[in-house]
């Protein structure tokens, strides 16, 4: 199996954060890919003969693969859910749509011509293509565009109401732009922030103990790292490891 993460064109990445693919090249290989919370939405197309596109994840997920496969996964900097594809975020929290079916994949017939180009480099280009076109008639939002990336730099860890006093906007206020335009609250997409800063590094293996993890991400100790940990994941650091490859 192969693994590559891939730094987006130019042209899309002040909207797209980063490409992720994944080749299997074993006929009787089965393969569990984890989808865990990370802050992002996504589109994922395997093969070429699935277009998806995905909220908010939360709740923890498998993708079950058989035999040889190519999984591309574009994932897209938080604040851009409801700019690019003009979907109110909160609805398509821990849900997926199939994207073949909305414009301007279907007038591009992207789904189409993804299954008829096999190599990498073409079905990269395409779907270049397709977010240019998504880019090119929309107004982003200042303030979400903001906060989204002050709380993903600092890690969850920069206050909240700092961010409001900022941005001069009441608590409702500032939480109705989350749900419209991310998907989710504030306060769970900082957590989310968070456990995922905590996560890379326990899922590369760039540790020694866990306590200092825990520490260095913010944590009051080990046990509430873990308690995050077994909520996005449903398994425990050490059982994660023990069954997971580092996908991401």
């Amino acid at each position: 199996m192969k693994t590559q993460s891939i730094q987006p064109d130019p042209s899309v990445a002040a909207y797209v954060s980063n490409i992720l693919v994944i080749e299997n090249f074993d006929p009787y290989c089965d393969v569990a890919l984890p989808l865990i919370a990370n802050g992002y939405p996504s589109i994922i197309t395997l093969n070429g003969e699935n277009l998806y596109l995905y909220g908010q994840c939360v709740q923890p997920a498998e993708f079950y693969l058989r035999g040889r496969f190519m999984m591309i996964a574009y994932f897209f900097y938080p604040h851009t859910l409801k700019t690019l594809f003009g979907f109110d975020a909160k609805e398509l929290t821990d849900i997926h749509i199939d994207l073949s079916l909305t414009q301007p994949a279907r007038g591009m017939r992207l789904q189409e011509q993804l299954a008829e180009t096999p190599s990498l480099p073409a079905r990269l280009q395409l779907l270049d293509s397709y977010v240019k076109k998504l880019v090119e008639p929309i107004y982003t939002n200042r303030a979400v565009l903001f906060a989204t990336d002050t709380i993903r730099r600092s890690n969850g860890l920069v206050p909240l109401k700092d961010l409001q006093n900022e941005l001069h906007v009441t608590e409702r206020t500032f939480q109705r732009l989350f749900e419209s335009h991310v998907g989710i609250p504030p306060k769970l997409f900082s957590k989310i922030c968070q456990f995922n800063a905590a996560f890379n590094q326990i899922n590369n293996h760039q540790f020694s103990r866990l306590t200092a993890v825990a520490y260095q991400y913010g944590y009051a100790d080990q046990s509430h790292l873990i308690r995050d940990f077994q909520k996005f994941t449903h398994t425990s650091p050490t059982d994660y490891l023990k069954q997971s490859a580092p996908y991401r």
